[in-house]
């Protein structure tokens, strides 16, 4: 089986591709899967549109069975060809974007099929068939096992500092750091340190959140974070905003805590009890149950894929 993967341009990470659809990418290719990319630089319908010509030789010269776009606008354009069938995962912003959400609904209504990444994004797309619900996976690695005092050395960080990883950059206004600080503000604490994750590479980002005490998620939307599993992964206490799918993925995970509301208060009374948390969580193990270990993922792709090409 051939696939054609179509997704952004993204300049600075391994293969200018996301590294969550890099992964999942990886792991389907290691159960057999032919995959090619055809990378997206454009901006809005025009530049999207202005791949078209682009897109539709790039599949007479690798002729795919099926192509697997990421994001609506991307299934959007795939779908503006109808020779090969397509199959979009539609990844949250692309649902929770007002604006946007009217084109993801076009490509959902074009596409062979659908995946949403959270019942939430299920709920608001409107979709009652052609779909699968499946969040993205992760890759699980021994790195995400080092343990805190080693994590530390390695990234060169004070081992007295009660660390507290922000999820994103402190600019990015989606992330809402207003309010983590504000969390952090109350418990009068010197010694807890909210740490920004900015301009971290992959296997960094690892090392800083094996180093964490805790890491706090306050965004306004999301689809279903990879960082959350990313934090699971590493065995990363986690307080959270009910946002995105976050609940039911650290749901009976003892160490990581979904508040109720959006209030200071709150989400300052579920950080103390994280960073009163020993030890790593259990998060890893409930990935592997819930089948998001990335080898997990793919096997589901491949089967949905084989149903598509089946027709």
């Amino acid at each position: 089986m051939k696939v054609l993967v179509v997704c952004r341009y993204k300049e600075g990470y391994e293969g200018d591709v996301a590294p969550f659809v890099k992964e999942q990418v990886d792991a389907v290719s290691s159960h057999g899967v032919d995959c090619e990319y055809f990378l997206i630089k454009g901006n809005g319908i025009i530049g999207y549109f202005s791949h078209l010509k682009a897109l539709k030789n790039k599949i007479k010269e690798c002729r795919p069975d099926l192509l697997h776009a990421h994001y609506g606008l991307c299934g959007l354009l795939a779908n503006m060809q109808r020779k090969v069938p397509v199959v979009t995962t539609y990844h949250g912003s692309d649902i929770n974007d007002g604006k946007v959400l009217p084109l993801s609904r076009v490509a959902m209504s074009l596409s062979a099929w659908n995946i949403l990444v959270s019942r939430r994004a299920l709920e608001k797309s409107g979709l009652k068939k052609k779909y699968t619900l499946l969040p993205c996976g992760i890759d699980l690695s021994d790195l995400q096992l080092i343990d805190k005092a080693e994590a530390r050395r390695r990234l060169d960080l004070n081992v007295e500092k009660r660390i507290v990883v922000f999820p994103g950059a402190f600019d990015n206004k989606v992330k809402n750091v207003s309010l983590a600080k504000e969390a952090v503000a109350l418990l009068g604490d010197s010694q807890v340190e909210l740490h920004e994750m900015k301009g971290y590479s992959r296997e960094k980002a690892m090392l800083l959140l094996c180093a964490a005490d805790a890491m706090m998620m306050t965004s306004l939307s999301e689809g279903s974070p990879q960082v959350v599993k990313e934090a699971m992964a590493c065995g990363c206490p986690i307080v959270s905003v009910d946002v995105g799918d976050v609940r039911e993925r650290v749901e009976g995970v003892d160490g990581c805590y979904v508040a109720l509301t959006r209030e200071p208060n709150e989400l300052a009374e579920l950080l103390r009890k994280a960073l009163a948390f020993k030890g790593k969580t259990q998060g890893r193990n409930k990935l592997v149950t819930d089948g998001l270990d990335n080898r997990q993922v793919a096997e589901q792709l491949i089967s949905l894929y084989e149903k598509v090409c089946v027709g």
